[in-house]
């Protein structure tokens, strides 16, 4: 038996403007609220499904140094360049860490400059 991932934490300012970025990305919804302004959101099904949750833990500073951490996404029903487009949208940011063009993939920052990418390949819906 091995683990699996369940969910992941991002600490952030806002929680609320993350949770409406990253469902409107994902395709997903608010699942629960702390008192603390914490936020978890995930599939409709909610938590345990084959996809993990993300917490979006309030944090008041952001945490010193670079995330070594990032999330790649895949679109499930369009081509890259109209996900980009999509994402784009939504407030996503282009960032450059050094990429010399010829990457199949895009790197972007969320709304609070938290790097993720958006891959080539089309994946299937769960």
């Amino acid at each position: 038996m091995a683990c699996r991932i369940s969910e992941l934490v991002l600490g952030c300012r806002d929680p609320e403007v993350l949770a409406r970025f990253w469902c409107e990305v994902l395709d997903f919804v608010v699942l629960d609220r702390e008192d603390d302004g914490s936020l978890e959101i995930g599939p409709r099904e909610g938590f345990g499904g084959p996809q993990p949750t993300i917490i979006l833990s309030r944090r008041d500073e952001p945490e010193k140094g670079k995330s070594r951490l990032h999330i790649d996404v895949n679109a499930t029903d369009r081509d890259q360049d109209a996900e980009l487009e999509r994402l784009l949208k939504l407030g996503a940011r282009p960032a450059d860490i050094g990429q010399t063009g010829e990457e199949q993939w895009h790197v972007l920052t969320d709304p609070e400059g938290n790097e993720f990418c958006l891959l080539r390949a089309r994946l299937d819906p769960l």
